[in-house]
């Protein structure tokens, strides 16, 4: 038997697992890290914090399980994207804390770089709208506020990477030799990257006077980069796959045809489909990224979409309305009830995201009346998500021209049956759960394995896929009409109720102007959440 490591670095802890050559768990490690908010709407982590999660959760699963670090045939990583770290290459300090992905500090900038362009300026050639939501943003602010950053840069000490660069950097050695790349498909989400050449953009880079001494080199997302260090946890352990986290539990879905979509719920939710090798250009509100490359192979594409507020829903409702005691329950209360009663909930708590883009957007109740219950708002509640789902599916069906057969789900919402009903009822197709939830690190695991051999390819990693639940669609299409229907009139209300916000334009998928606004949803949500797990 075959053993793959799997380093999960997420924004809120760090995971090692182990799997076998059949993707079955064989041991896991987690530890948290603390969530910084120095002033509102910022959100950061202490890279060092995170190196040491990262050696702990390393050691600790290997402590637990018979196995040594000389048993892993190789490792991989899967990383919280668009997060920010600088570091002088030759301390291996950080200059200052990771910039998290959902920090907003830089939505200035992101307008200023519009000039008369527009928020569109580099989505030709990145796939992405210019938002504070992406690393070159957070670069530019270190660049303006980090004392000798800026010089630190140009002369090629200091060193820009995401979270998956500084872990390779440090596995590696770090002021011994470690080495600076990032994977392709976490390069596509700085806003640097052209889709195209997939190297980093000499016009962008000017634009944004970016030294390029200062950026790591980007490889696929499954080759033998290097091996662990001399002394270290992984002594001699290659190093062989690097995905961002969502690209990660789309390739460990096996979602490697065109036209294959995984939606992960978590404390969001994110929707992602194979678009295959050609690039699928949103009209739609969608992001435009890689989906992976393996090796020397051809790139693969995806369409992204994205929905704030998922799993988060039933923690506000256990937390903020305390209606109650543990997530399993909003289950327990929705099914005391055949239907929502008529009402609809629609958690826009810090606006939309995709496919809508509505920062002006807030949370309501719609259609109440006395009849309604505690059970009717727990229905109301799940079926949100499903809704919501929903509406990035039919994006992306839009952007791509491609009828969704069937989608496969993880994430811990799935424990919700019901909601995966409803979901398998509201898009008229099939929805299946995995036996392996870990998608995400799964994913890393099986594109670190396929670059040293523990797989021979797509197919047998495919073979390995096994359905642990499966729902079909139960729905008669006039009722799933009306519930759809009403679901957008309810949308409808939640809209114009911050000042300022997109209210002049009710045009859904007409432009990108919505987008820059994500960064400031995405900060209300970090900030939120992080404050609850303090």
């Amino acid at each position: 038997m075959k053993y793959v490591g799997s380093i999960d670095q997420g924004t809120s802890s760090t995971r090692f697992i182990i799997f076998n050559e059949s993707g079955d768990i064989v041991a896991v490690s987690q530890k948290e890290h603390k969530q910084y908010f120095p002033e509102p709407g910022w959100v950061e982590h202490d890279p060092m914090e995170i190196w040491s999660c990262t050696c702990d959760v390393i050691a600790d699963c290997l402590k637990s399980s018979p196995l040594s670090a000389s048993d892993l045939s190789s490792v991989g990583i899967t990383n919280q994207r668009e997060t920010t770290v600088v570091w002088n290459s030759e301390t291996g300090e950080p200059y200052y804390n990771a910039v998290v992905w959902n920090d907003a500090r830089t939505a200035s900038i992101a307008k200023s770089l519009e000039g008369k362009y527009g928020p569109d300026r580099f989505r030709a050639k990145t796939g992405l709208p210019l938002a504070s939501y992406f690393s070159a943003t957070k670069l530019l602010w270190l660049m303006e506020n980090v004392k000798g950053l800026k010089e630190g840069l140009k002369s090629g000490k200091a060193k820009f990477g995401t979270i998956d660069s500084w872990l390779m950097y440090n596995l590696t050695g770090g002021v011994d030799g470690g080495i600076h790349i990032t994977s392709v498909c976490n390069a596509s989400r700085t806003l640097m990257m052209n889709l195209e050449t997939l190297q980093w953009d000499d016009d962008i880079l000017k634009i944004l006077d970016v030294p390029k001494e200062c950026l790591p080199k980007i490889v696929s997302n499954s080759e033998v980069y290097g091996v662990g260090a001399k002394g270290g946890y992984l002594d001699n352990v290659p190093l062989a796959g690097i995905l961002g986290d969502q690209q990660a539990a789309m390739f460990g879905q096996t979602c490697y045809a065109p036209g294959e979509v995984k939606s992960t719920y978590g404390t969001g939710n994110f929707v992602l489909m194979n678009t295959g090798t050609s690039q699928c250009k949103s009209t739609n509100g969608l992001l435009t990224t890689v989906g992976y490359k393996l090796g020397d192979q051809e790139v693969v594409y995806a369409l992204e979409g994205a929905v704030a507020y998922c799993g988060s829903v039933v923690q506000w409702l256990r937390d903020n309305l305390k209606i109650i005691q543990d997530a399993p329950q909003s289950q327990t209360f929705a099914e005391n009830v055949d239907d929502n009663g008529g009402m609809y909930f629609v958690p826009a708590f810090a606006g939309l995201f995709a496919p809508r883009w509505r920062s002006d957007a807030r949370g309501c109740f719609v259609g109440m009346t006395a009849y309604n219950t505690r059970d009717h708002v727990c229905r109301a509640a799940l079926e949100a998500a499903a809704y919501q789902c929903k509406e990035v599916v039919d994006a992306m069906v839009k952007d791509s021209g491609v009828d969704l057969a069937a989608m496969k789900v993880d994430g811990g919402m799935t424990a919700n049956t019901l909601l995966m009903q409803f979901q398998a009822d509201m898009l008229d197709c099939p929805v299946y759960r995995p036996v392996v939830p870990e998608t995400t690190a799964l994913g890393a695991a099986y594109a670190a394995g396929l670059a040293v051999g523990v797989w021979s390819g797509l197919d047998e990693i495919k073979k390995n896929w096994k359905c642990d639940k499966q729902w079909e669609s139960k729905m008669e299409a006039p009722v799933r009409e009306k519930y759809w229907t009403e679901w957008n009139r309810a949308v409808s209300k939640s809209l114009g109720w911050v000042e300022g916000g997109d209210g002049s334009s009710e045009k859904q998928g007409s432009g990108w102007g919505k987008v820059v606004a994500f960064a400031a949803i995405a900060a209300g949500v970090g900030f939120m959440m992080g404050h609850k797990r303090r």
